[in-house]
């Protein structure tokens, strides 16, 4: 299939909702939908109606964009006086810092953590959002659009980090999701951060990509290939569109092998166990962001080629001038320092984040320390239960709060 029409079937895909609702998550759906009809930010509308203080600050990465960060400093219950250990929670591709706030506050993990004695920070990526200003530049500029998830660990991690780091005065504790592993672990194997991290929980990680089995994924990183090369500004994505889809191009859609329209969110992830369907259709409704079309490709070379490197732009030449050598640098996972404590935790259902995948990670950190390393498979999980999961709190919150306690 074409490069256009993968695309167009991606967004359609993405833009599709489902509409059962379960009577246990109204209350903080109705909260999530005030977003959408007041325009009210992270904090009047979704943290402080559960109880919770929240504040909303700026930061500027140093290629110009103004990232919005929501901070939780503590608990409902308020807590006792003193410096609490502040925590960074990173989104994936495609969501924005709402992603840790979905479900009810004993089920979400930015909740979870606020409650147990933790200072937390929420990240939103550029151009999700609550982050779509840049200091010079308009959305309808290509330049606007000109970067993969290579600037996210260049910019947007050192960015939020280090504001963080500057305004507790503590090293953090850092929590990514997807595509907020690879950004963190590539900016990691280059010695950035790292001095500023006191541990990294990193939730289906991402790095490697040979092994992706979602039908949906695999095929369209198969079909970024050729178009893309002669203009890397070709389309900008929206996951969130209203398009004209009639009866023909549903039916179109649905005879593809590759797409599973009874359930979309398995034909994109894996088979999510223990999500609540409500849960599902906020997301789906209300945490689609877009991307650049570059990051798309810069995942499509990464899972075509077996290897961990920046983005290729296709030409000797273009890879000169970026990066003084003909093609690109990789990023190489085993020089992360090895007394940097990491807990990766993983599911043996994610078609994302493939086992085998994760395994040529762990092969990578095969020298880290032992006891600074933690994997943990969790069989029933696929990509998005580490993240919506009903009992996420139980199977993964918990020893990752205790995985972050003895690492204070």
């Amino acid at each position: 299939m074409a490069f256009h029409s993968w695309l167009l079937v991606i967004t359609f895909v993405l833009s599709m909702g489902f509409h059962c609702e379960l009577a246990g998550a109204r209350g903080h759906r109705q909260l999530l939908q005030s977003l959408e009809a007041t325009n009210d930010g992270v904090c009047t509308a979704v943290v402080s109606p559960q109880g919770y203080e929240c504040q909303e600050y700026e930061v500027k990465t140093q290629d110009g964009y103004i990232l919005t960060m929501h901070r939780i400093p503590q608990g409902r219950g308020g807590g006792s006086p003193g410096k609490r250990q502040p925590v960074l929670l990173q989104h994936g591709l495609l969501m924005d810092g709402l992603t840790w706030l979905l479900n009810p506050p004993q089920q979400s993990l930015a909740f979870v953590l606020a409650d147990n004695g933790f200072d937390v920070w929420i990240t939103h990526g550029r151009r999700t959002r609550w982050s779509r200003r840049h200091e010079s530049l308009d959305a309808s500029n290509p330049a606007y659009w000109a970067w993969s998830w290579d600037e996210l660990a260049s910019y947007d991690l050192p960015a939020t980090v280090g504001f963080v780091f500057q305004k507790t005065g503590q090293k953090l504790h850092y929590v990514g999701h997807s595509m907020g592993t690879l950004t963190a672990l590539s900016a990691f194997s280059e010695g950035k951060l790292v001095n500023m991290i006191k541990s990294a929980a990193l939730l289906s990680p991402v790095a490697y990509l040979t092994y992706m089995a979602t039908p949906i994924g695999a095929a369209a990183a198969s079909a970024f290939s050729g178009e893309v090369r002669t203009n890397h500004y070709l389309l900008l994505i929206y996951l969130r569109p209203v398009l004209p889809v009639g009866t023909q191009f549903l039916e179109s859609v649905c005879a593809m092998p590759e797409v599973n329209c009874y359930d979309f969110m398995a034909s994109l992830t894996g088979p999510n166990c223990c999500l609540n369907y409500s849960t599902v259709d906020i997301f789906l409704k209300y945490e689609l962001e877009p991307t650049s079309v570059r990051t798309l490709v810069h995942f499509s070379q990464t899972f075509r080629r077996g290897v961990i490197a920046k983005y290729d732009y296709e030409s000797s030449m273009a890879n000169m001038a970026a990066y003084g050598k003909s093609s690109p640098p990789e990023y190489h996972m085993s020089n992360i320092t090895h007394d940097l404590p990491l807990l990766l935790s993983y599911g043996g259902g994610d078609m994302l984040s493939d086992v085998k995948d994760v395994q040529l990670l762990l092969n990578d950190l095969s020298n880290h320390d032992a006891d600074k390393l933690v994997a943990q498979l969790v069989k029933e999980y696929a990509h998005m239960d580490f993240v919506m999961a009903v009992n996420a709190k139980q199977l993964v919150y918990d020893g990752l709060i205790a995985f972050f306690n003895k690492h204070s």
